[in-house]
């Protein structure tokens, strides 16, 4: 299983959430880069990185320090937030990002999430926010029509390959894993699941590898020192019992 420490940033800083509330944001590091290359040090190959003020306006405030983050690593980067138009799909993977990862336009436009698919391929990740069992927009302030199990029934038949689904209601609330959602997602669906939302414990990512699934991002966990990435790397791979 893959294990991707994650690089929320907002006012160019490295940030966390809890439960998705811009009013509960808590500054872990105030230069980004100076986190990615940590976690490189410390083993990790994978990083989740969501520009969270792009994903309420979706602008890109943040493309030069993703940018300076792929430049000064050697980390395979996915990048989410506010990502609504091959345009910006482009200008990330042209700064080195290796996945991009559609959430709110793949919701309000799923001709468009198809269009990005056929145009990049394996590139192309489809985030899936779950709220009180609804797919949530807009940074997680807007919640959609669309239930979990449509839209990633949806996005399956659109062809992509990796779905990346998070349990707002855990999401930085350290109270482990949703392990029934991430269950039920990997035996329904033909695709990757990565799994993001609640990943507190080494238990957790146990847990999640066992039941088969691809990847989980960590988040909290990590900057809290709740989990040790290089322990936590070794269990994802499967070196530990």
């Amino acid at each position: 299983m893959i294990l991707l420490p994650a690089i929320d940033l907002y006012g160019g800083q490295a940030v966390r959430l809890y439960k998705g509330d811009y009013n509960q944001m808590t500054v872990y590091d105030k230069e980004p880069i100076r986190a990615a290359v940590k976690m490189e040090l410390e083993g990790a190959t994978h990083l989740h990185l969501v520009d969270l003020e792009g994903a309420q306006t979706g602008q890109t405030p943040h493309l030069p320090v993703i940018r300076n983050i792929v430049n000064n690593s050697r980390l395979f980067v996915e990048v989410g937030g506010g990502i609504r138009s091959l345009e910006t799909i482009e200008g990330y993977l042209n700064a080195g990002a290796r996945r991009v990862i559609l959430g709110t336009a793949a919701v309000q436009d799923p001709e468009f999430a198809t269009q990005a698919i056929r145009a990049f391929g394996e590139a192309i990740a489809i985030g899936v926010d779950i709220k009180d069992g609804m797919v949530a927009t807009h940074g997680w302030t807007q919640t959609s029509a669309f239930s979990c199990e449509d839209f990633c029934r949806r996005m399956q038949d659109a062809g992509v390959s990796t779905i990346i689904c998070t349990d707002i209601s855990r999401d930085g609330a350290m109270r482990g894993a949703n392990l029934e959602l991430y269950r039920q997602l990997h035996a329904t669906y033909d695709v990757d699941i990565i799994a993001s939302g609640g990943v507190s414990t080494l238990e957790d990512i146990r847990a999640l590898r066992d039941a088969g699934i691809h990847g989980a991002i960590v988040g909290t966990a990590y900057y809290t020192g709740a989990i040790q990435l290089p322990e936590a790397l070794r269990l994802a791979g499967g070196e530990m019992p």
